[in-house]
Order: structure tokens, then C-alpha cells, then sequence
């Protein structure tokens, strides 16, 4: 067993994966439908934009979800890719909080 940590899986990864070829909506349908640029979607899709709180909301309204689904699948992306970036210099370059929450690991 290795100590190797999964990549984080981007937001648009899940759009994809679990609503758009299942539904077997295209990229272009749902721009269309959410009234944004194709592109937009295109670049969420392939990983390289994140979810805004506007594509947020209209995402969530358009599938039916909460209005924190989205935005919340986006801010745990962020935060693990983070963690990961930063790697175990967090626990040398910042000393524990007063509240002493212990270490995420």
C-alpha cells in the first residue's frame, strides 16, 4: 500500500460523468438551457474553469439541486487540491491555532 493520495476530482468531472452522459445532454444543450457560453461549460467539463456561484445557481436550478450542491462540490476541490499542494509544509510554515484543532490527516 502506497501513501499516494487520489487527485481530487474536479466538479466537472461530476457534470459529466454523472449528468451529462447519462442524460445524454450535450455541453452545447445545457449551455443553451442555463443561458451561458459554451465554452464555459467546455472549460468546466475538461477541468480547467472553476464553478462560479452564477454557474452555481443555474446549474442547481437546471437539475433540480440545492443552490450549494455545485458550489459546494467546487470549494471541496479547492480545499483538497490545496491541501495537496501544500503538502506537509502547512504543518511547519503555520503553528497550531489557539483553539487547537487538531491536524487533518
Amino acid at each position: 500500500m502506497t501513501d499516494e493520495k487520489l487527485a481530487p476530482v474536479h466538479p466537472g468531472e461530476i457534470l459529466l460523468e454523472e449528468f451529462l452522459v447519462p442524460m445524454e445532454l450535450s455541453q452545447n444543450r445545457l449551455a443553451r438551457e442555463i443561458g451561458v457560453p459554451p465554452r464555459r461549460i467546455n472549460e468546466i467539463v475538461l477541468g480547467k474553469r472553476r464553478i462560479s456561484a452564477d454557474t452555481a445557481l443555474r446549474l442547481s436550478r437546471y437539475f433540480g439541486m440545492t443552490d450549494k450542491f455545485w458550489i459546494g462540490l467546487q470549494a471541496d476541490y479547492d480545499l483538497e487540491a490545496a491541501r495537496i499542494a501544500l503538502g506537509d509544509r502547512l504543518r511547519y510554515e503555520v503553528g497550531r491555532s489557539a483553539g487547537g484543532v487538531a491536524d487533518r490527516e
